[in-house]
């Protein structure tokens, strides 16, 4: 996508909080609003900022409802860009090209002329080369690369004939595959553009992935203040931008971010510009929910998530453990139940089940508010929960009864050991969460024998097997030594 080429440059929707003149916006607190896991700093090209190397983790998402794939398709020929890219490859013909596979400047002033381009005058002017035309090149480069131009050594072609008659053969009964894979490339095209400059403005580029991706989050679409906000905070944040750029930008991204919006409406992206709430398009969910899976995030569709809602506490953590559900099937499930109903399910199955359950149930509590208080208090009681019930109260400010290092390396290692009950757990040993910083999993790691967790020496050999860190891939393997040593 744009800047990476991919979507993982995406910011927390905590930057974009309702304003005072905004409170309709959804607050991440509630996350059956909003819901964006994962962390990630946004990357840059170089060219505007000096960010700092994008770190992409696989994001969930919150399900989305797409339209039907025959009227999405229908919709393809309609988006303008989609329209005047046909225009500009009948226009073109058979011609000579530049070595750069460009049209010539004289020629690229006539399209624009003859096709009505909303390009100035001073600009068509000024221009050397047609890349110097930013809107006729991203015509040309969405023509060549789906394929409504052939570009062949430095002469300009018709496409072949599939190009133009999936347009004009397509109706209600056709195939809207070809269609839509047609817009899925039309789109990478234009997002890749970002790299080069795609809206005017160096900062909507470096952050337009983040922004498309929160406006996939919010289906009702986003104020275009809060938006403002959100790319200045983050821009700030992961760019490291210095007090006298910020003060330039708060003055001028407004400006810059409605053209930016305009020309993405344009593309068929976004909708509502005018209304001052934009949001994506049917054409734009679909396109940017495929990049999503592109590169690995969970993005399911309503349909996708919707079966997971009627199983029961015991049946979802399975589906988890096992990798047929993804985290966003938690957020449909609890939505089917009161907070303290669920609870009290997920601690019955992790009060009778091993390290994998309590750790799926312990990452689903979280999902829940102090409205689950009562069942969780009652797991006090529970032998191999209360450490988890105590923690969960803790982190919500909630009386509880203290819990000791030795309590906290307890969980450590219990959690250690639910990655050896989960689908390709272990294999990711290194990524995960309870593993930092390597200095703590060290100390961890040699008294992790007078915890008492009856699964410390699998976690010791899980270690000494997968840690990528040689010192405490050493320090475990020597640890499990002494432990069978000493059972011995």
């Amino acid at each position: 996508m744009a800047n990476s080429g991919n979507i993982g440059n995406v910011y927390h929707l905590a930057s974009v909080r309702p304003l005072p003149d905004d409170r309709d916006e959804p607050s991440v607190s509630d996350p059956h609003q909003a819901e964006v896991r994962g962390d990630a700093v946004p990357e840059s090209d170089g060219a505007s900022c000096d960010c700092p190397d994008c770190v992409t983790d696989v994001l969930s998402f919150p399900p989305v409802a797409l339209a039907d794939e025959a009227r999405l398709a229908a919709e393809v020929p309609r988006v303008p860009l989609v329209a005047d890219a046909r225009r500009l490859a009948a226009w073109t013909g058979t011609r000579r090209v530049t070595e750069e596979r460009l049209l010539p400047i004289s020629d690229a002033r006539t399209a624009v002329a003859e096709l009505g381009l909303p390009v100035p005058a001073d600009r068509l002017a000024a221009a050397r080369t047609a890349d110097e035309l930013p809107l006729l090149h991203l015509l040309w480069s969405v023509a060549v690369n789906t394929g409504l131009i052939r570009v062949d050594g430095t002469t300009a072609e018709p496409g072949s004939p599939g190009a133009f008659g999936s347009f004009d053969a397509y109706d209600e009964n056709g195939d809207p595959r070809e269609l839509l894979e047609f817009w899925d490339g039309v789109v990478m095209d234009v997002l890749d553009r970002a790299d080069e400059g795609l809206t005017g403005s160096a900062v909507v580029d470096d952050h337009l992935a983040e922004m498309l991706a929160t406006m996939y989050s919010l289906s009702d679409g986003i104020a275009v203040a809060a938006l403002v906000k959100g790319i200045l905070q983050s821009h700030e944040v992961a760019c490291q931008a210095r007090p006298e750029e910020m003060r330039r930008l708060t003055a001028t991204l407004p400006g810059e971010l409605t053209e930016a919006l305009n020309l993405l409406a344009y593309c068929g992206l976004i909708e509502g510009v005018a209304e001052g709430r934009p949001r994506l398009t049917p054409l734009g969910l679909w396109a940017v929910r495929q990049d999503l899976l592109r590169e690995g995030h969970d993005a399911p569709t309503l349909d996708e998530v919707a079966v997971f809602a009627d199983l029961t506490a015991e049946e979802l953590v399975a589906a988890l453990l096992g990798g047929e559900a993804a985290p966003s099937a938690v957020a449909v499930w609890l939505e089917r139940r009161a907070p303290a109903d669920a609870a009290r399910e997920l601690l019955a199955v992790a009060a009778s089940g091993g390290p994998g359950e309590r750790g799926a149930v312990g990452t689903i509590l979280e999902e829940l508010g102090p409205e689950a208080e009562a069942p969780v208090r009652e797991a006090l009681n529970q032998p191999t929960v209360w450490r988890y019930a105590a923690s969960w109260l803790h982190v919500r400010d909630l009386p509880a009864p203290p819990l000791s290092t030795a309590d906290g390396d307890w969980i450590t290692i219990d959690t250690l050991a639910s990655l050896l009950h989960m689908a390709k757990g272990a294999e990711e040993v290194g990524g995960f969460e309870a593993l930092s910083p390597d200095e703590e999993l060290l100390r961890l790691v040699e008294t992790a024998p007078e915890v008492g967790h009856p699964d410390t020496l699998a976690v010791l050999d899980m270690l000494a097997a997968r840690h990528p860190e040689p010192r405490v891939a050493k320090a475990a393997r020597k640890t499990a030594m002494r432990m069978r040593s000493e059972a011995i």
